[in-house]
């Protein structure tokens, strides 16, 4: 069988590859601590699980408009008016099966084949390989400790060819936890809007950075770029992985260009999932979702003091998901040895810089700290056992 240039040139998931290794290892009945993936373990609010329940076997589960239930989109919209002050008309929500599907209706509105797209390097590799996948032409741009690990003006203006269509941001960042200072972010925008290209900001940890003196939260991009597109998630902030629920806001103009899109690629978002999420927009889910943010506050310092104890230095400490990326240049391993041995030797599961481009995926590891304290302990004391026993 033949199979296609596009599928072969994809290249596998390497966090998803040692969560595979991770399970191999449990099944010989290892304990493994796996903090190589980015899957909260609080699960979804308790309201939305009790909505779901209601929903199912209450009403006939019929496919949903291609862009969304109506109440949904508008309590979405609501969402960004209540905590980011953005006034936001709910006909520019799109309602997604994940946000991967909203980066793939993206890539289909806005890519043809050889438009270049700028994304920084360290960046999650799927962002790349959808655009890729649409015929992109990516150039990874280096981000280094000096910019957060986030593409700045300056570097977007370095690298900028006649060929260049959009710019793809992430903030926070997977895999470093960092966010583009707003400023920054509004001068990226600007750039690029001023250039007639597309701003595509993906805001699915916004919810999980944090707050300012002021106690305010992170602001969306959208405040200062009405016409950015813009994607999340109801994963992360929401603690809802696998209920496969996203969506994006789009300019005006997008709206029935993605509606045709998703009528054919996806037909709509999970039906009764959408109707659960409703339930997330009331105080009782929005209370436990903020509590779980503060924990996810005291997990990263947890991390942070331990990693510092170990010698293994941050170069940018986070603010924002729930990832940490370190250095591991000093053991004398690569990123790829260092996390081989660990889930070999310490059984410490976590994710080699390979996953996110090139210019740190020889020194620098992901650890997600979305799990619970204890096992964020265990990890803590068995990768000090092993960093010990290389020196």
């Amino acid at each position: 069988m033949r199979i296609s240039r596009r599928a072969q040139s994809v290249a596998p998931f390497y966090a998803m590859e040692f969560g595979k290794h991770a399970a191999a290892l449990e099944a010989e009945g290892h304990h493994v601590v796996k903090l190589s993936l980015g899957e909260p373990d609080f699960g979804a609010p308790p309201a939305v699980t009790r909505a779901m329940r209601e929903v199912v076997g209450s009403r006939p589960m019929s496919y949903a408009a291609a862009l969304g239930l109506p109440e949904l989109r508008r309590a979405i919209a609501g969402f960004y008016g209540d905590r980011h002050g953005v006034d936001l008309d709910p006909a520019r929500v799109v309602v997604t099966a994940g946000a991967s599907a909203a980066l793939v209706l993206a890539a289909a509105a806005l890519v043809d084949a050889g438009d270049e797209v700028l994304i920084g390097d360290p960046s999650y590799p799927c962002n790349r390989q959808i655009m890729e996948s649409f015929g992109a032409e990516v150039t990874l741009v280096p981000a280094g400790a000096a910019s957060r690990f986030q593409l700045d003006a300056a570097s977007v203006r370095s690298y900028w060819t006649r060929n260049t269509r959009g710019i793809m941001v992430a903030t926070p960042s997977n895999p470093t936890g960092t966010s583009v200072p707003p400023t920054e972010l509004a001068a990226l925008c600007d750039l690029a809007r001023e250039r007639d290209a597309w701003r595509l900001v993906d805001e699915i940890y916004l919810d999980l950075a944090d707050h300012d003196e002021q106690g305010r939260p992170p602001r969306s991009a959208l405040a200062h770029d009405p016409d950015a597109f813009v994607v999340n998630s109801f994963s992360k902030y929401f603690g809802m992985t696998g209920w496969r629920l996203g969506w994006c806001v789009v300019p005006e103009v997008l709206v029935p260009v993605l509606e045709r899109l998703a009528q054919n690629y996806f037909l709509c978002a999970s039906t009764p999932a959408q109707y659960a999420a409703l339930a997330c927009f009331t105080p009782e889910s929005l209370a436990v979702c903020e509590e779980r943010r503060a924990e996810f506050g005291r997990r990263r310092a947890l991390v942070l003091e331990g990693l510092a104890a170990i010698g293994l230095p941050v170069p940018v400490p986070p603010d924002g998901a729930f990832y940490v990326y370190f250095d591991v240049s000093g053991t004398g391993l690569t990123s790829w040895e260092f996390c081989e041995r660990a889930l070999s030797e310490a059984h410490v599961a976590l994710t080699p810089g390979r996953d996110f481009g090139v210019h740190t995926a020889e020194t620098h590891v992901r650890l997600s700290y979305a799990a619970s304290a204890k096992e964020l302990r265990e990890g803590i004391v068995r990768l000090g056992k092993f960093v010990a026993n290389l020196r």
